[in-house]
């Protein structure tokens, strides 16, 4: 019988803003990094366990972050959290 002793879920998440509506890379970097705070405080309410391992800022104002987070509340994931 085969069953999940450990899961996680990594992901690249990108946040950025649509071009065409010409935001300047301050304003967009501002916009963007509003958002992420907003996922972020989501993934607090929902108590699901996560980690940030890297963020960085683009020239174009976009914001890329690598996390690592909890693939369902039954699944053990300290393995992945340091």
């Amino acid at each position: 019988m085969k069953r999940v002793r450990a899961a996680c879920i990594l992901q690249t998440l990108v946040f950025s803003q649509r071009p065409e509506l010409g935001f300047s890379r301050e304003h967009a970097l501002k916009n963007n990094r509003d958002e992420f705070e907003r996922y972020k405080a989501n993934l607090e309410y929902t108590s699901t366990r996560y980690q940030i391992d890297d963020t960085a800022e683009q020239e174009d104002g976009s914001l890329v972050v690598h996390i690592r987070k909890q693939y369902n509340e039954n699944s053990d994931v300290s393995e992945y959290f340091k």
